[in-house]
């Protein structure tokens, strides 16, 4: 599997054609914001057949999502995303999809910290995005 970013914490792989659009540097800044530095990570870039794989065997759903998120313990996780689908969801929250892969690295990692979707989870989203700068794909209703 090709490695496009390889740090003590920080890994991103990829199976995919093309080399995904990922800015490491703005990774680690999430990351560091929101798992802390000693959190060991690895991102996964994958096509859709691959993600499909994946969310029906864990998920029991049969087609593929744009972001999985694994933790396999309280300082180690895993985050998959799919391009194909990241770029299909952009576009419906009329969003660049550099934007939208920043929103779902907030969105993973805070699902890495043990959160479920809900209040809480969109609670946190709503703080690391704002702090991050970062666009928030959802209106603001509360």
């Amino acid at each position: 599997m090709p490695i496009l970013l390889e740090t003590p914490t920080l890994s991103v792989m990829y199976t995919t054609k093309k080399v995904p659009l990922l800015n490491g540097a703005f990774l680690r800044t999430v990351k560091k914001t929101i798992l802390q530095d000693s959190y060991d990570l690895t991102v996964i870039c994958v096509g859709k057949d691959k993600m499909k794989s994946i969310n029906t065997e864990y998920r029991k759903i049969k087609k593929p999502t744009d972001i999985l998120s694994f933790p396999l313990d309280t300082e180690t996780g895993e985050i998959y995303l799919c391009f194909e689908k990241i770029f299909q969801k952009a576009k419906l929250f009329e969003m660049k999809p550099e934007d939208y892969i920043k929103y779902l690295l907030v969105h993973g990692m805070v699902h890495l910290l043990g959160h479920d979707h809900g209040d809480e989870m969109d609670r946190l989203e709503k703080i690391y995005t704002k702090k991050l700068h970062i666009q928030y794909p959802y209106r603001y209703t509360k």
